[in-house]
């Protein structure tokens, strides 16, 4: 059975991989161990958040799926940090976990191209450095000259809870055991992680009485650029918060000898940013109590999530520290919280392309290269998706400078500084994230999405409508100046605004901490008629415009190191005056250009300036 793309894995980077590959045309088949589950949410019922709403507004402006299901599936949106400033906002929303898995399954069955296997897919056929397909556990070989890895948890999946142990990869479901091997076997290095979720309550057994009620936003805003505001009504479902409390903490710490991840039963390293109650309290004791988010699975809210509370501890352990909370005294345990190791592949051995660089043809997205969260795993399918095709085509792979995207931050950090946690994205890591935001992610990325095929004429033209009016709204501000007039000043004591005492352009005045779409409206009668998404972005570029120009310049300064690349025959060893150490990482990373060189950590602003006179002196010689 022949195919062009196989995907390997049915969550959130297979799926937005598969549906990539489908769309753009190529004859796609999504191999997944049980069908029913191909797009669950296996821990928090949630999309979105800081830095990760980033992330899915950009799959969304791409042409992905996860915006748009989540837009479908959400109980309760949120805009977090919204009293600072837009860079560093994230939307969030709950999701129904029910209604997005059969969403997203639908979306899968019904897509054209696309074919699913319910099978487990055991060995990778390569020949001659080239995979060539798959062999599943039934003896099917289906085959394929490009394939893509997105298997999550599941690669020699170990479920722990107290000294109990069982082999999933996620629970009741089974691992995938000879997969790894199978990749170990073409050469490619590989680890070994750790994650864990909650314990899940009965929403009859809560108080919720004891706890401060988290309402969604009062006129919520949508994920997906393609939802229209106007129209988006979604049914939406309080949160609720409680704390820890010192006997929580004296339970845990004296139940500290049961705990897999302290005595030894856990090799694999857990997540440094979403860590355990028990790793929690291990390493911040001094802590008088610490949040617990109480979130509703579902529409029907029958069970309830507890974000923060993580824990691989023994069953009776757990009861009994849930117990220890204010407004759940009697709570009843549906599922119990688990930690889960699992294999990875060491993301240092991609190209930024998400290719292996031993194997030609094979992909690698999601948590198999080390990551963690919904969001970090479908922007790699994505791409990885994207870029297989493109090679299908023999064209060039589509790669995201840091300066671009927040999906070019993800995969540049994972493919040159490599991780040994699970890597969570944070607006932190983003150097030009005032650049980067939510709301201009469709003006950034959306022009990819179209080239490519994944955007339809309709919402490619509502995003030209939007660029069109930034501009004009933009150009107004800038060219347009007040004097200091009784009648000028008078006009913005009438807006709320302070008297001006030289002649200033109306961007100066919109720069204004407290200036608001309604004074906008007002001082520039032209953008009445705007849009609200375009009149949000004039705001948004006046009042950061010295920012945003000082961050332009950074990245011009960067795209002159960018545009430097190194040819890949180089032999970093011949080059006098660099260590063993950079020339060692050199080796390893083979950067592909100077600044993918200077983003590998131990290499020196000197050993860069050697690297780049060499750079020079090799193309003269060999006349590049």
């Amino acid at each position: 059975m022949k195919y062009d793309v196989i995907v390997i894995g049915g969550g959130h980077a297979g799926i937005e991989a598969s549906l990539a590959a489908a769309r753009l045309g190529n004859k796609t088949l999504l191999i997944s161990i049980l069908a029913e589950q191909i797009g669950a949410a296996s821990c928090n019922p949630a999309i979105g958040g800081l830095a990760k709403g980033h992330l899915v507004k950009e799959i969304d402006a791409l042409g992905g799926q996860m915006a748009l299901a989540t837009d479908n599936a959400g109980i309760q949106f949120r805009t977090l940090n919204l009293s600072k400033g837009p860079a560093v906002r994230g939307s969030r929303a709950q999701i129904d976990m029910d209604r997005y898995r059969i969403y997203m399954r639908t979306i899968i069955l019904n897509t054209e191209n696309l074919y699913v296997a319910q099978e487990m897919a055991e060995t990778l056929v390569a020949q001659e450095g080239k995979v060539t397909g798959v062999i599943t556990q039934f003896g099917n070989h289906y085959h394929a000259p490009k394939v893509i890895l997105t298997t999550g948890t599941f690669l020699n999946g170990l479920i722990h809870i107290g000294e109990f142990q069982q082999e999933a990869g996620r629970v009741g479901e089974f691992p995938s055991r000879t997969l790894s091997e199978s990749i170990k076997s073409l050469g490619i290095t590989m680890g070994r992680l750790k994650t864990g979720t909650c314990a899940r309550i009965d929403a009859k057994s809560i108080d919720f009485s004891k706890m401060e009620l988290q309402p969604g936003d009062e006129n919520p805003l949508p994920f997906s650029f393609r939802t229209t505001r106007e129209t988006f009504k979604p049914f939406q479902l309080p949160c609720y918060i409680t704390y820890t409390n010192e006997d929580t903490h004296t339970l845990i710490e004296s139940n500290f000898h049961r705990a897999p991840l302290f005595t030894g039963q856990i090799s694999g390293i857990g997540p440094r940013y979403c860590p355990s109650i028990e790793d929690k309290i291990n390493r911040f004791r001094d802590k008088e109590r610490h949040h617990l988010f109480i979130e509703p699975q579902t529409r029907e809210a029958t069970e309830y999530y507890i974000n923060g509370f993580a824990t691989s501890l023994p069953t009776d352990t757990q009861l009994n520290m849930i117990h220890s909370v204010e407004g759940m005294e009697n709570a009843r345990i549906v599922r119990y919280g688990y930690a889960i190791e699992y294999d990875y592949v060491d993301p240092t051995e991609l190209k930024h392309s998400l290719e292996t660089k031993k194997i030609e043809g094979l992909y690698c997205a999601g948590q198999i290269n080390g990551t963690t969260g919904y969001e970090e795993a479908a922007a790699q399918g994505l791409m990885a998706g994207i870029n297989a095709s493109l090679a299908l085509r023999d064209e060039e792979p589509l790669i995201f400078r840091r300066d671009e995207a927040y999906i070019g931050v993800l995969i540049d950090d994972l493919v040159t500084k490599g991780t040994k946690e699970p890597y969570r994205m944070f607006t932190s890591r983003a150097e030009y994230r005032l650049l980067l935001r939510e709301d201009n992610a469709d003006l950034r990325l959306m022009p990819y999405g179209y080239k490519l095929g994944l955007i339809d004429e309709q919402t490619h033209q509502k995003m030209v409508k939007k660029r069109k009016e930034l501009n004009e709204g933009v150009a107004y501000l800038e060219a347009t100046t007040l004097t200091p007039s009784n009648e000028n000043n008078a006009f913005l004591a009438s807006i709320g605004e302070d008297k001006i005492t030289d002649k200033v352009t109306l961007q100066k005045i919109v720069a204004r901490s407290e200036f608001s779409i309604e004074k906008l409206e007002k001082i520039a009668p032209c953008v009445q008629n705007f849009t609200e998404e375009a009149k949000e972005q004039i705001l948004i570029e006046a009042k950061y415009k010295n920012y945003i120009e000082k961050q332009k310049e950074q990245i011009d300064i960067m795209k002159e190191m960018m545009d430097v690349k190194i040819p890949p025959m180089m032999d970093f060893s011949s080059i006098s005056g660099l260590s063993n150490e950079v020339v060692e990482k050199l080796q390893r990373f083979n950067p592909p250009t100077l600044f993918a060189a200077s983003e590998i950590s131990g290499i020196t602003p000197a050993a860069l300036d050697i690297l780049h006179v060499y750079i020079k002196f090799f193309n003269k010689k060999n006349n590049f």
